[in-house]
């Protein structure tokens, strides 16, 4: 019966069940797409971005058009071109002003290569998979939670992973700091909410990502995935 065989799955069990969800066809080892991002953040202007992610051939784009401003990155294996309105001869001065570098440019594709490529990138060398689930209540629905740390090269972050029961479908992920000892800042880190899907090359990625503060519930913002511009 379900409830007992829930109390016994451990945190690996879960991570592939998670992933026989999100990827059936094991197709992200050789993802090679595209997809957009439309930021909404209150008070703010939207922020629309291209994305695009090869890992076969290790290439990175991101377009993102702001106001009046449109940058780029492209990052080719070791490679790195910046531009700014479709112009790459960029002074350090315009550079600087902008906040335009190629290590902020590798931060955008780890960035987006681990939030777009979850749960499959719980795969990674350096991420520790507690073995023990819990059965938590969050935001009054029940959830199996996994909980992922790193090794010391990687983060010093505290991940949570909660999925569905039923499907295993990925529907919560939250973050925490931890102090100099690793213990957990209890009014540190988000929460992001995830709701509906787009079939990104045969992956399931969340539609919606509403990132709120664990500390009082505020809310951040919200990310809205498509697989075709808009």
């Amino acid at each position: 019966n379900f409830v007992s065989f829930s109390q016994q799955i451990n945190g690996v069990d879960l991570l592939d069940k998670a992933i026989t969800y999100h990827d059936p066809q094991n197709k992200w080892e050789t993802f090679n797409g595209t997809f957009y991002v439309t930021m909404e953040t209150p008070k703010n202007s939207n922020r629309t971005s291209e994305i695009s992610i090869n890992l076969p051939e290790e290439q990175f784009y991101l377009k993102v058009k702001k106001d009046t401003l449109i940058t780029a990155y492209d990052l080719n294996k070791d490679a790195c071109t910046i531009s700014l309105n479709g112009k790459t001869n960029l002074t350090d001065t315009v550079l600087k002003a902008n906040n335009l570098s190629c290590k902020r440019a590798n931060l955008y594709k780890n960035y987006y290569t681990y939030l777009y490529g979850l749960p499959m990138k719980l795969k990674d060398n350096g991420t520790i998979i507690h073995e023990k689930v819990e059965r938590k209540t969050f935001k009054g629905k029940p959830y199996l939670v996994l909980k992922a740390t790193y090794d010391a090269a990687v983060g010093k972050d505290i991940w949570y992973f909660y999925f569905n029961p039923k499907t295993f479908a990925m529907e919560v992920y939250q973050f925490y700091k931890t102090d100099d000892k690793g213990n957990i800042k209890k009014d540190s880190g988000e929460y992001i909410l995830l709701t509906g899907e787009e079939i990104v090359n045969g992956i399931k990625m969340p539609k919606t990502r509403a990132w709120y503060y664990n500390k009082n519930d505020t809310y951040l913002g919200t990310d809205i995935l498509s697989p075709i511009k808009h």
